[in-house]
């Protein structure tokens, strides 16, 4: 019996960071959340992202909804390697080859949890409401990790991850943002910049 392939559709596009690149399909890949994969080890569970790594140019890995976003070395062009990524991730898809052995843990931890205070759950909805899309658009992601004496500390994983820009976008929105919707905020740091 013969297997029949699914059919897909892969378009990339640009991110603020010049060394990522956003491939989007026509397929969910992650039902909830987003799962970063910082290098090869954190990627055990994720067949398509350990083949991915295989190439020595890739050096992070970002998958959420429909979208894998794949940070590259600085010394190589796009336009010398997207076609092979594409063609990668288009394989496991077509293939319905499994993307996940086991599901891991994503890393949607804006989500308000019972008890914490009002600040927090005000702080996580502004990330998620009208931070994230935006982040999200751009390949990445921002999650909460805590809020202690007016300073907000968030982790930018996918694009955000190492791009020039992000400062400036943190300072400059987020935090300016952030500041003006919950006043007890005074100060937004970064992890994974």
């Amino acid at each position: 019996m013969e297997n029949k392939k699914i059919a897909v559709e892969i378009y990339t596009e640009a991110t603020p960071n010049p060394n990522t690149l956003k491939f989007i399909t026509d397929k969910t890949l992650v039902e909830e959340g987003s799962i970063d994969f910082p290098s090869p080890s954190s990627a055990e569970s994720c067949p398509l992202v350990l083949d991915l790594f295989r190439f020595n140019f890739v050096k992070r890995v970002f998958m959420a909804a429909n979208f894998v976003t794949v940070t590259k070395s600085e010394n190589i062009e796009w336009q010398e390697v997207s076609a092979m990524i594409k063609s990668v991730i288009k394989g496991y898809i077509e293939e319905g080859k499994p993307l996940f052995k086991e599901m891991p843990k994503s890393v949607s931890s804006t989500a308000p949890v019972e008890g914490e205070p009002e600040v927090i759950t005000k702080i996580k909805v502004v990330l998620d409401e009208y931070i994230r899309p935006a982040v999200e658009q751009d390949g990445g992601a921002i999650n909460f990790e805590s809020f202690t004496d007016g300073v907000v500390k968030v982790q930018l994983q996918g694009s955000c991850s190492g791009c020039p820009s992000s400062t400036v976008t943190l300072k400059s929105g987020i935090e300016n943002l952030l500041k003006r919707m919950v006043p007890e905020v005074t100060e937004v740091v970064a992890e994974g910049v």
